[in-house]
């Protein structure tokens, strides 16, 4: 219960300098509270309701709590930074790991903010290739949480086509918004984020469409050297040795590539004579994987880049990195920590309930999106902060670690405690004004 209200201390604090600071600050904190708790999903009528049924709030309205959450006065910027430095040694292997990717969130209704017809690439034969959705880019931290690997939602950006920015454009007007493609939305949430950690190497984990020089390049003029790159190699990507200057006479300029050596499909046969084993912490347990590994020069990133063949039983994967220092072993671990970022849409649409929302206000969507992630970001924090290792509550064949669920009962336990309301105290009914209401009806 401490460590709940050391967290939710500061984020509170983070609303003195607003007119209403005590009761928004109440609010905010108990919103997070009524998301995590695996009471309903998260609706804002859901929340309210929990707020009066699980916490005893008394004497507050739909109408202002609803303002609230549709309030464009909530300071996310402060709070997400306040919620960064709350991250107990985000570091692994003295590098931020971040995890780009985007999902999609299907609505039903036609007037939703953000919402186009977008295409999913994993649509199922039964399904529609460009449902009506939400398309969101999302930046979060890989780290490992008591034996195992998490990410924790640091931030977001709804993506829009171009064609549809005039109507968003209309919908808010005081806003300035300009359209930005996936990559510019994912490296300006980066250029944010490493801000906030000063001069720490960052390491950007992505797939093979994030992994390219239009996120590669305008990161590394910004952050220079302490940005690099990990991702996944294309199969018809041409590789070339490093560059040999030694018989350079002084005449024209020295070269940038050396000899062509062909693309990863063709390296990948070339190569599996050489490959070896090693044991790397994958997918939750120490597997045995073969491998090979080379620096070679990357014509679409303009550099040198570590290469590593990961050979399964009949298929094989090309990962690269332009942080030459790490070793095989992380690399693959690393990569294989991304997936991990598609668990985190998961908690976020399915467990935390973000999908079933149906707000249609810009504002309240936009805010109901922040509350779910920093919810789900909070409650890895919350994890990472006990003592002890959460016990998994629901066996699965195969799985010893403890599960997201696991963290969400934890923190009810703790935020229904009696003693909880002792350090946050929630708003009461005036006995006065209750006498007045009672008093009043008599006369009506």
């Amino acid at each position: 219960m401490l460590i709940l209200h050391d967290l939710l201390k500061k984020l509170k604090n983070e609303f003195a300098s607003s007119r209403q600071a005590e009761q928004r600050g109440t609010w905010f904190i108990y919103t997070l509270l009524a998301i995590i708790i695996p009471f309903t999903s998260s609706k804002t009528s859901n929340l309210l309701r929990c707020l009066n049924t699980l916490f005893g709030f008394a004497g507050i309205r739909r109408k202002p709590y609803y303002r609230f959450m549709a309030s464009p006065k909530i300071p996310w910027q402060r709070l997400w930074r306040c919620l960064w430095k709350m991250i107990p040694e985000p570091l692994t292997n003295d590098r931020l790991l971040l995890a780009i990717d985007d999902y999609i969130n299907p609505k039903t209704g036609k007037k939703i903010f953000a919402c186009a017809n977008v295409f999913d690439h994993a649509a199922k034969q039964n399904q529609s290739r460009y449902p009506w959705a939400q398309n969101i880019v999302t930046v979060g931290l890989l780290k490992m949480i008591k034996g195992r690997w998490a990410c924790l939602p640091l931030s977001h950006r709804f993506y829009h086509l171009k064609k549809n920015m005039k109507a968003v454009q209309q919908q808010m007007p005081k806003t300035d918004l300009r359209f930005e493609t996936k990559l510019a939305q994912a490296a300006g949430m980066i250029s944010d984020i490493s801000d906030a950690f000063d001069d720490t190497p960052v390491v950007a984990i992505t797939d093979s469409w994030f992994g390219n020089n239009s996120l590669y390049h305008p990161l590394r003029q910004k952050l220079g050297t302490r940005f690099h790159l990990l991702s996944r190699l294309r199969i018809n990507n041409n590789l070339f040795d490093m560059p040999d200057n030694r018989g350079v006479n002084g005449r024209g300029r020295p070269k940038k590539y050396g000899k062509k050596l062909g693309n990863a499909k063709t390296l990948a046969t070339r190569y599996l004579h050489l490959a070896r084993e090693y044991d790397v912490n994958l997918y939750g347990r120490t597997r045995a994987i073969r491998a090979f590994d080379g620096i070679v020069m990357l014509k679409t990133l303009k550099t040198a880049v570590r290469v590593v063949w990961v050979y399964r039983k009949t298929q094989w994967v090309a990962l690269f990195t332009t942080d030459l220092d790490l070793s095989v072993q992380e690399i693959i671990e690393y990569y294989g920590a991304r997936w991990k970022i598609e668990a985190a849409f998961k908690e976020l649409k399915q467990d935390i309930g973000s999908a079933e929302s149906q707000t249609r206000h810009p504002h309240a969507v936009t805010n109901h999106l922040h509350f779910c992630m920093m919810a789900s970001s909070l409650a890895w924090i919350y994890a990472s902060r006990l003592d002890k290792t959460p016990s998994r509550r629901h066996a699965v064949c195969g799985r010893k670690h403890f599960a997201f669920s696991d963290v969400r009962r934890l923190i009810a336990d703790a935020a229904l405690d009696d003693n909880f309301n002792r350090l946050f105290p929630v708003p009461q009914k005036s006995v006065v004004n209750s006498i007045k209401a009672i008093l009043l009806r008599m006369a009506a």
